[in-house]
């Protein structure tokens, strides 16, 4: 039987997180893990300044906790799902989260996330950024807001792959994206956005140097190439052309307004898992959208070839 690992974090919405991860593994007949990381309390019991204050407010935090996770299983429990729960105060949830994964091998590790202020995006040392760039797993992040009975999938393809990204992960991303449509008997959307004079600037001065090219002529070059690379995934992955949208923009501009505007449920996006010296280098639309994105995310990931 095939497994959902849910990685329940008491500041990330854990009643909507758990909901999601129950209902998906009822939908796909798996059992649920549940991860329950509770690093704050740890803190707590190991104040440097050792107040019996806090040391009292670490263990009523604790019995809370507890109350609600049992009262969450139950609930579980009750939805006909098999669900284990393992506890953890490690700090490092990012590391927890890709060891656990690794031990359980799931469909999807699915997590609640949250708005990260600016400090958050500078440092690169958030969860949520650490897992996207290096979890090797399906990596749904749940915001707070229900389904639709026929929910709208939004598949984020780059058939030209301009982000330095591998073919193959096109492929991976509609496959999920369609594979779940399906099951949930939703729609499919897929969408492919393109930077015309940012892009075609710089390949202008590799092409055309010193030769110079009207913006018309350039920004039809670029289109071109768009539109075939997309006509060509279009056939390699038999998808519906009127549901196939080639938009001018930034993905994470576009992606968002047009998952708002169309009352999206999910939106399947990709990344490439790197080397640790890549990691840091190499930026992620994935985690420039989440924020801004006003649904459920799924991350598909593909390992980077040596």
């Amino acid at each position: 039987m095939t497994s959902i690992l849910c990685v329940v974090e008491y500041g990330n919405y854990p009643q909507e997180v758990v909901a999601r991860a129950t209902w998906l593994a009822k939908a796909r007949n798996s059992n649920l893990h549940l991860l329950v990381c509770d690093p704050i309390t740890d803190y707590l019991g190991e104040s440097y300044v050792y107040l019996l204050e806090s040391q009292h407010i670490a263990d009523t935090i604790r019995v809370q906790q507890e109350e609600a996770l049992e009262q969450m299983v139950a609930v579980i429990q009750s939805e006909g799902v098999e669900v284990h729960v393992n506890r953890s105060t490690e700090r490092n949830v990012a590391n927890l989260v890709r060891n656990e994964a690794a031990a359980r091998d799931p469909d999807f590790v699915v997590k609640g996330t949250h708005y990260h202020d600016p400090s958050e995006r500078a440092s690169l040392r958030d969860t949520d950024w650490d897992l996207i760039r290096d979890l090797e797993y399906p990596l749904w992040f749940v915001k707070p807001g229900e389904w639709q009975e026929k929910p709208l999938i939004v598949a984020a393809v780059d058939p030209v792959h301009s982000h330095d990204k591998p073919a193959h992960l096109d492929q991976r991303i509609v496959e999920q994206a369609r594979d779940l449509a399906t099951q949930f008997g939703g729609m499919l959307d897929i969408i492919h956005t393109y930077q015309s004079i940012e892009e075609i600037g710089t390949r202008a001065t590799w092409s055309f140097k010193p030769v110079k090219l009207s913006v018309e002529e350039l920004d039809m070059k670029i289109r071109t190439e768009h539109r075939q690379a997309l006509d060509a995934l279009i056939e390699r992955c038999d998808l519906d052309p009127d549901r196939t949208h080639m938009l001018p923009g930034r993905a994470d501009e576009i992606l968002p307004s047009y998952a708002m505007a169309n009352n999206a449920s999910l939106v399947v996006m990709g990344a490439l898992a790197r080397g640790r010296i890549k990691q840091r280098m190499v930026g992620s639309t994935a985690a420039r959208s989440l924020d801004r994105i006003p649904c459920d995310v799924l991350v598909a990931h593909v390992r980077e070839l040596d």
